[in-house]
Parts: C-alpha cells; structure tokens; sequence
C-alpha cells in the first residue's frame, strides 16, 4: 500500500507516459499491451484490450503483439536454459546442478 503522497506521485508519473512525444497513441497502446501481457498483468491487459478496442485497433494487430510476447518469451527460456546449460560450473563430477540454483548462482548437485 503506497502512502498518499507515494500515490500521487506514481499516478503523476503513470499519465505522464500517456503524454508521448515520439509514439502515437496506436503504438502506445499496443506497447503498453504487450508489457500488460509479458509482465502476465491481468488487469493491465484487460485495460489495454479496452483501450486498443476503443482506438479501433484490429483483432490482427492484437494477435500479433500476443504472437511477438509470446515468440520474444519462448526465446528467453531458450536463452535462459543454454546460458545455464553451457557453464563449467553447472556440471559436477558428471551429474547435472538444479537449474534453478544454477541460474541463481547456488550450486547444488541433483541426485
């Protein structure tokens, strides 16, 4: 919970973003989508899904941006897994190091 002092500055700061000087207002919508759907914000994608409907931004141009979140996510687990995959210190004495504390710069031996 934001103090109201905190609050006001965030709700400040948040309109300021609407107020573009390099994106029209098509392109800050489908942005602002596509950061509500990468960050798996419900209720910032159910706003922008609003919004972008009421711009008359066409279903197409939605699937797209759901198609370029979902490629750009993918990926980055791909990433994610090789980077961890491909260190020395990820492979011990022949058995493979959880992942997870792999990644997180841990080393414990699984099995």
């Amino acid at each position: 919970m934001l103090t109201e002092k905190q609050q006001q500055a965030y709700e400040q700061f948040y309109e300021s973003t609407h107020d573009n000087e390099f994106l029209d207002e098509k392109t800050e919508l489908l942005v602002g989508l596509a950061a509500a759907m990468a960050l798996d914000c419900a209720p910032c994608s159910n706003y922008y899904l609003g919004k972008a409907k009421s711009a008359g931004i066409k279903k197409g141009e939605v699937s797209e941006v759901l198609a370029k979140v979902m490629a750009v996510s993918a990926g980055q687990k791909r990433l994610q897994f090789n980077w961890a995959a491909n260190k020395p210190e990820c492979m011990m004495l022949g058995r493979v190091v959880a992942w997870e504390y792999c990644l997180s710069g841990g080393l414990v031996i699984n099995g």
